[in-house]
């Protein structure tokens, strides 16, 4: 690798950076500490990053030349391997007279053997950012190697609340008994529940083109290229399956099944290779039952998307669907998607969604208004109240609410917009 090449993009990311207009997020980072930041490709890692380089300008507390930013997506820097990384701190050191940089290095994990490097500036001191688009980043392997010197943190798309904030829409205080407002919020929500938040769409009129090419980004890149898949067929059948099972449990001899009667054979340990993959690369996420044993619950469990976008690039009017998959993404984001944060229930009843740190349980449903549905839905929670104690529930819909108490255990059916802005 040339040093020349490496040091004429030191100078040039530093002068872009300068220049990007943000929308800033809602994020804090501690000045002492080194972060790994970790998401699904265009969440806003890079933003992120960008945001904190713009905050310690502002603040004085540094320049745009303190800052070491390498994006190893450059394809002039593609080819660089682990070995030789410490390259970029020399020629850092050479361009600035020894002076000790803030280093950021982005999208680090196509490099094999980086968590060693990034160690080693942890261990001298340095104040380093990385991000990456594959949740190996999160393995214990890696953990081991870094061994805490790291905050990891990961990077959703945007939040209602902060695609509002993009609009310039900011909530007055009970703004929802404003009419205007309140008009004002739903019809930005309707787009936000079609098309997800992926910043880069937000002013774009083809929002589709966009989401669809980010797909495919991460299929043939991410996944297909990456682990050298050769049944490409298969691997985007098994997508399309997933995002058409939303809402509803299934089973890795169910999937199997389904790819199968397709014409495409493999096996069965190929097809939890491939659901490995789109966890891996943000695509999906899993939300076990709270009944089944430890063992079960990677096998039969609910499979979202990371963002309503990707899950209506598959599918025509999916409301249904769309508004439980944004319901399991916020959760996510709320408490986390480790085995005993979030669940759903099945047994005996079904409950959608169920955190047993909170003690609360949610049903989605876009409508209750009718007779059938309202006694199902609800007699759900009830039953699962008398097993858990539950002492928080709801019935998220797509515009009704109310509150039902019928019981001890009252139970308030509040619009999905409404909830999000909680």
């Amino acid at each position: 690798m040339e040093k020349r090449i490496i040091k004429a993009i030191i100078a040039e990311r530093q002068q872009e950076i300068g220049k990007i207009q943000l929308v800033e997020r809602p994020i804090y980072f501690e000045e002492q500490a080194n972060y790994v930041l970790v998401g699904i490709r265009r969440a806003g890692k890079s933003y992120q990053m960008y945001q904190d380089i713009q905050n310690l300008v502002k603040s004085g507390k540094a320049t745009l030349e303190d800052c070491l930013y390498i994006n190893f997506e450059d394809e002039r820097i593609s080819s660089i391997e682990a070995s030789e990384l410490g390259l970029l701190l020399e020629c850092y050191t050479e361009m600035y007279d020894n002076r000790k940089p803030l280093i950021y290095l982005d999208e680090i994990q196509n490099i094999e053997g980086w968590e060693k490097f990034a160690r080693r500036l942890a261990d001298s001191k340095y104040r380093v950012f990385i991000t990456g688009s594959n949740a190996k980043m999160l393995s214990k392997d890696i953990a081991t190697t870094l061994g805490g010197r790291y905050i990891i943190r990961e990077v959703f798309p945007f939040s209602f609340a902060e695609y509002l904030t993009f609009h310039q829409i900011h909530l007055k205080t009970n703004w929802e008994f404003d009419p205007e407002q309140r008009l004002e919020v739903i019809k930005l929500f309707n787009t936000y529940f079609h098309f997800g938040g992926f910043a880069e769409t937000f002013s774009l009129t083809d929002k589709r083109e966009w989401i669809n090419s980010l797909y495919q980004k991460i299929l043939l890149g991410d996944i297909i290229a990456r682990n050298e898949i050769r049944n490409s067929g298969a691997i985007r059948l098994l997508a399309r399956k997933l995002a058409e099972s939303v809402m509803q449990p299934t089973t890795q001899t169910r999937l199997l099944h389904i790819v199968k009667s397709s014409g495409s054979g493999i096996s069965r340990n190929t097809l939890a290779d491939y659901l490995t993959y789109m966890n891996d690369v943000y695509l999906t996420f899993n939300i076990p039952n709270f009944t089944d044993s430890v063992a079960e619950r990677m096998s039969s469990c609910k499979r979202y998307f990371y963002d309503n976008g990707l899950l209506s690039n598959f599918l025509i009017n999916a409301e249904t669907k769309l508004l439980e998959n944004i319901v399991a993404v916020n959760l996510i984001e709320r408490y986390g998607k480790e085995e005993d944060r979030v669940f759903f229930y099945n047994k005996g009843v079904e409950v959608d969604f169920y955190i047993p740190d909170e003690e609360m349980a949610i049903q989605v449903s876009y409508s209750i208004d009718d007779p059938i549905t309202r006694e199902r839905e609800v007699r759900a929670l009830y039953k699962m109240s008398e097993v858990f104690g539950i002492k928080k529930a709801f019935v998220i819909t797509w515009d009704e609410e109310r509150t039902i108490s019928e019981n001890e255990l009252g139970i308030e059916v509040v619009p999905v917009w409404k909830w999000l802005l909680r």
